[in-house]
């Protein structure tokens, strides 16, 4: 398994699918804007995503590829050369008591749209009734999302464990495509309109992800029957690891929920919003780098450990985090200190207003604080699901969330949705930190002295950086009240001129080898 190669697939896919993203963000900031119909989508939206965070892609995934990755047994780590029969009755098995499951789960919800939005909103107690009930309607159409984008992450799971990470990593992009299409061809007169649209493109866009995923799985061999739900032991065995497993994998998506909820009951109209588009711009490399290297990380420690090669499997978990070191320490230096020429250059034009934009520039920069620690989770988490335990996560989530949940009430009167965010960040790095704590002291992960050394020459890389781009902004500055592509152009600039200050640093501090990394990725140390 070459980590680098794997991780350049998954995150080029993600990277386009992230850019999609941004152009649907763009959009929807021109149609829909920051105002009521934005929040009440975006509450909307939240609810299924959140479960799916949690039951589907997060707790779903850490649970059941290693299992399917140890029934497969060793073989190549592409399907080849392990026992894909079993692999395949397994499948079925969790397919045959999944379906049932989600169908009336998702059944319950839509039933109950009404109570559960106001749990989390509390009615919009500031704003008319007609937020709630649009946030009530909007939750109906876009929740049967839900049932799909699980099925999505159980195909998805089995063709991540034989090596075909591609295609579950292409899926997000016809979210995307589906979300533009909705947008640029069907949106509406008014913002509710266009909302109401989004909306209905979520369930489309599941549909069109089901299919993806379910003739990939037909190409490659695997054909899955519905059989009769049956509660074998294998499926015990998984349905015992994944409760854990949602809260350990959740604890991010918690936090938002909660930061969520409160900025709907506390902070003004649009609130919401802002933080969704700060998340969203912080969230970009999250997705490029620590999904991409989590999604790899996972199946590959598991086969390690299932052979008992210890060294070899500490010796991967270094490599991931080094670089994701490497990758995120300028990003987030970058969205702290550029939030603002970023926002402005980006969202601030349709219904996007000048007020929207320094509040979304402010809460995307303190968010940006706890990005290194959003990405180390994503790669130190996989130390635990490798080995089964999917207890410990979760004790460290709980504790992560009640310091977001404190940090949120002490800092949201003062600081409003800035406190938000700055207690978001808090508790990733007290997640992260724990994590690391604890497979430390189990000695199941020790920071060797590549990465020892390397680390902190980031860092030193990462702060030359800030220091350009805190002069660069200077100087672009007049370009940033021109035109749209007077304003793109400076940004270009401004990222051209802080991107070369970090490869030159870091390359001058020999923080990193290009050709070391990819030398050290494809072989471990005997």
């Amino acid at each position: 398994m070459n980590l680098v190669r794997a991780t350049g697939t998954i995150g080029g896919l993600t990277l386009i699918s992230r850019v999609l993203g941004f152009a649907r963000d763009v959009l929807f900031a021109r149609f829909v804007g920051a105002g009521l119909a934005s929040d009440c989508f975006l509450i909307a939206f939240r609810l299924p995503n959140l479960f799916r965070a949690l039951f589907a892609e997060g707790a779903f995934s850490a649970a059941f590829v290693p299992m399917f990755s140890r029934t497969l047994g060793p073989g190549r780590g592409d399907g080849t050369g392990g026992d894909l029969a079993a692999g395949r009755v397994f499948a079925e098995q969790v397919l045959s008591v999944l379906l049932p499951v989600l169908a009336g789960f998702t059944i319950l919800m839509v039933a109950l749209a009404g109570p559960v939005v106001w749990a989390m909103t509390g009615g919009f107690p500031d704003a008319s009734p007609e937020k709630y009930r649009l946030a009530v309607e909007f939750t109906r159409i876009t929740f049967p999302y839900l049932l799909l984008i699980s099925l999505v992450s159980l195909l998805g799971g089995i063709l991540n464990s034989i090596g075909r990470f591609w295609v579950n990593a292409a899926a997000p992009i016809l979210l995307n495509l589906a979300l533009i299409a909705g947008l640029t061809l069907f949106h509406g007169a008014t913002p509710v309109e266009s909302a109401r649209v989004q909306s209905a493109a979520v369930t489309v866009a599941g549909i069109l992800q089901f299919v993806w995923l379910l003739w990939a799985c037909h190409r490659a061999g695997i054909n899955l029957r519905l059989t009769w739900p049956r509660l074998t032991p294998p499926v015990r065995a998984l349905l015992r690891v994944i409760g854990p497993a949602a809260l350990g994998s959740g604890a991010v998506q918690f936090n938002l929920l909660i930061s969520t909820a409160l900025a709907a009951r506390f902070l003004g109209e649009g609130a919401i919003s802002y933080l969704y588009y700060a998340d969203r711009l912080n969230q970009l490399p999250l997705g490029l780098i620590g999904i991409g290297i989590g999604t790899v990380l996972l199946p590959t420690l598991s086969r390690q450990l299932a052979g008992g090669l210890e060294a070899q499997a500490m010796h991967t978990q270094n490599r991931a985090i080094e670089l994701v070191l490497l990758l995120t320490l300028p990003s987030a230096a970058a969205l702290v200190v550029s939030a603002g020429p970023i926002i402005h250059t980006l969202l601030e034009h349709g219904r996007f207003t000048a007020t929207a934009s320094v509040a979304t520039a402010g809460a995307l920069a303190t968010f940006s604080l706890g990005l290194p620690a959003y990405v180390l989770i994503k790669v130190l988490t996989p130390g635990f699901y490798a080995r089964s335990d999917t207890k410990t996560p979760v004790r460290i989530a709980v504790a992560s969330m009640l310091v977001n949940l404190v940090g949120n009430i002490a800092l949201i009167w003062p600081l409003g949705i800035l406190g938000i965010a700055l207690s978001t960040a808090i508790a990733a790095w007290v997640n992260a930190g724990l994590l690391y704590l604890t497979l430390h002291r189990r000695r199941h992960f020790s920071v060797d002295h590549r990465l020892r050394k390397n680390a902190w020459r980031l860092v030193a890389a990462s702060a030359v950086m800030a220091a350009v781009l805190l002069v660069a902004d200077r100087l672009v500055a007049p370009w940033m009240t021109g035109s749209l592509v007077e304003r793109g152009v400076a940004l270009a600039l401004l990222i051209a001129g802080g991107g070369i200050a970090y490869v030159v640093a870091a390359y001058l501090l020999r923080a990193f080898s290009l050709a070391d990394l990819k030398s050290q990725l494809r072989r471990a140390p005997k």
